[in-house]
């Protein structure tokens, strides 16, 4: 397992800056990731029970289960897309993040450099953060109905309403979760 931080010698500030490079997400995050997750796996339910034709009251114990398991399936490809993202975001964004808290912190005379630039690298990282978040979202969500629309129409659409559902849902869902595991270049 991990071993803690404090037995290495870490300072705080290294600590935290450890921490936000880390494969875990705050609660707030969490919430996101799992309230996001939650609609878009409970979006197709609509597409099955309208288009499909599938009963909505018989197969209500089918949308709970498989909607709760795309919901924890989406979550972890967010969170893994994230965590892949953020480092490359950061490097991405680097030189423009440190022009801009250059310009803003120029006047403060009282700063000392070393808190400017510790400055600038949690601006670096709250920029990362942010947009790591919202691409990972975006991009799982569009992949995963863009699969469950493809699956449902083309590839299941011999099988019944029923099977349909659960086997686009439940694919689409663990073909992102694999994805999402996979090393980026």
């Amino acid at each position: 397992m991990v071993e803690d931080t404090k037995d290495l010698g870490f300072t705080k500030e290294e600590e935290m800056l450890l921490q936000d490079f880390s494969r875990t997400v705050s609660t707030k995050s969490n919430v996101l990731f799992y309230g996001s997750a939650f609609i878009v796996s409970a979006v197709p339910i609509w597409l099955f029970w309208r288009v499909h034709q599938m009963e909505l009251l018989p197969s209500v114990v089918f949308f709970v289960i498989v909607t709760a398991l795309c919901t924890y399936l989406l979550a972890m490809a967010y969170r893994n897309t994230k965590f892949t993202m953020k480092h490359k975001i950061a490097i991405k964004r680097e030189d423009a993040v440190t022009r801009e808290m250059t310009a803003q912190l120029a006047d403060d005379k009282k700063m000392s450099r070393k808190e400017k630039d510790e400055r600038v690298l949690w601006k670096k990282i709250d920029v990362a953060e942010y947009e790591a978040t919202t691409f990972s979202i975006f991009y799982n969500n569009a992949l995963f109905l863009a699969v469950v629309i493809f699956a449902s129409f083309y590839l299941l659409r011999s099988f019944t309403p029923t099977f349909n559902y659960i086997f686009s849902m439940v694919g689409a869902g663990g073909l992102l979760a694999l994805l999402s595991t996979g090393k980026s270049t």
